[in-house]
């Protein structure tokens, strides 16, 4: 049975040579995750969070952002949220797939809890982006037309990385993968509104991920055919899924190091297109004021999530595939102030809204999930047209961000809450994880350094 297949490969890891690159990718995952989680801890539904779970608080070893200590679960939970919030958090594009914010998160709470050292930790990492990942894309496409796989496949991978970390044995992690199997969910109606909801299923997923591995290293059992059984994951909740991708090149052949690491901070079916417009803007040197019409053709998986064409609020706008464009022919990016209230009301950016057309292509339709392409017309006052093919997205594996463009993504990520040089240290200890005698690391919150003057 594949949770079999899963913990053979789980228990070999913990002690196995990883190859140079894995360990780096790994370390690249987990600072593109602190890159998201750091301004998404102090905004809702984390803030929110914190008072609801208040009598999980102030006890523990785990840790929230602000250094608030947490039991390991609620850590999970809390952060796994935290880290959804902003829409910066990673990609696994063949499986249309967020694993840092429940795996991460999951993986650090339990690391924190159980004192493991910063390899022990990437270890978990990386045990929980292989087994989640190749799940995600045995059960996908038909798997995204009703469920989030951050949600669902993510408690997956939370619940790898943590049975990881907490030295499961080979029977043990299996447990954790049958157990947890049940408590997969998450709804794509929570993407249509200003529910917080999204964010709330990375939270889950990396909490029931955390609490079956727990469970199952005290003993309790799993369903072992959860995910091929008759009436399991699979059957329930896709259209004939392929189970020998769940284990294809398992250990081997490692997915960590094929991640998508986002440039704009929204949704990521937007970032061909708008990687296309501004590819035009850029080669001929016109402005949004001379735009008279923009068409925008890409896949249906896509544009059934973020062809809104009238967004209300910034999450809506996050997933308004006219407003995150208009917004990158105005302001030459999409990045968090593009969803401050200010820029929410930009008349500019409202009124060139209005002047884009999107649109689903059969071709690029069928590409889904393994490739994310749009075809951008520009059209202008003056009657000159453009048109430009975008392949794929700056950050993914094949247009990959440079360590440097990673650095710098985390710095002006992180900087406006935990300060300038509390985040250049964090960001050189990340960089050597793998020596790193501990996980619980050393920086000032926005709200501790306000209060120091």
């Amino acid at each position: 049975m594949l949770v079999h297949q899963f913990a053979e490969y789980a228990v070999k890891e913990q002690t196995s040579k990883l190859p140079v690159d894995v360990i780096h990718h790994a370390k690249r995952a987990v600072i593109d995750w602190y890159a998201a989680f750091l301004p998404g801890s102090i905004v809702a539904p984390a803030i929110l969070l914190e008072q609801a779970l208040a009598e999980d608080l102030d006890h523990g070893n785990a840790r929230l952002a602000s250094g608030r200590r947490a039991t390991l679960r609620a850590a999970a939970l809390i952060n796994g949220a935290a880290s959804h919030s902003v829409e910066f958090d990673d990609i696994y594009r063949d499986a249309g797939f967020h694993p840092g914010s429940p795996v991460i998160s999951a993986a650090l709470a339990a690391a924190q809890a159980r004192g493991a050292s910063g390899e022990q930790f990437l270890r978990g990492v990386i045990v929980g982006y292989e087994i989640s990942t190749r799940i995600g894309e045995a059960v996908m496409p038909s798997h995204y037309k009703y469920w989030h796989t951050t949600g669902t496949v993510g408690s997956f991978g939370a619940a790898a990385a943590v049975a990881a970390i907490l030295g499961c044995n080979r029977e043990q992690f299996a447990h954790a993968l049958a157990t947890v199997g049940t408590f997969a969910s998450g709804l794509q109606q929570a993407f249509r509104s200003q529910a917080m909801t999204k964010p709330l299923h990375s939270g889950h997923a990396a909490d029931v991920g955390a609490m079956s591995a727990m469970a199952a290293a005290k003993g309790v059992t799993g369903a072992p055919d959860i995910l091929e059984g008759e009436v399991g994951f699979g059957a329930a909740m896709s259209v004939n899924p392929d189970w020998k991708k769940a284990v294809k090149g398992l250990g081997v052949d490692y997915n960590i190091t094929r991640m998508t690491f986002k440039n704009h901070g929204c949704c990521g079916h937007t970032f061909a297109p708008i990687d296309g417009v501004l590819h035009l803007q850029k080669t001929h040197g016109f402005t949004w004021r001379d735009v008279k019409r923009v068409r925008i053709a890409t896949y249906k998986a896509g544009t059934d999530i973020v062809d809104n064409p009238a967004p209300e609020g910034a999450y809506q706008a996050k997933f308004s595939l006219q407003y995150v464009t208009a917004h990158a022919l105005v302001h030459g990016s999409v990045r968090l102030i593009a969803f401050s209230p200010e820029r929410l009301i930009d008349p500019n950016v409202r009124a060139l809204l209005a002047k884009i057309e999107v649109v689903a292509d059969p071709g690029l339709s069928k590409g889904y999930p393994n490739q994310r392409a749009a075809h951008v017309e520009v059209e202008l006052d003056d009657g000159r047209k453009f048109a430009h093919f975008q392949p794929t997205r700056k950050g993914d594996p094949d247009m990959p961000l440079t360590d440097a463009e990673l650095n710098d993504k985390f710095l002006e990520l992180a900087m406006p809450v935990i300060g300038d040089a509390s985040s250049r240290r964090l960001l050189d200890t990340l960089w050597s994880l793998e020596t790193s005698k501990g996980v619980e690391f050393d920086f000032t919150s926005r709200e501790r350094a306000r209060a120091a003057g």
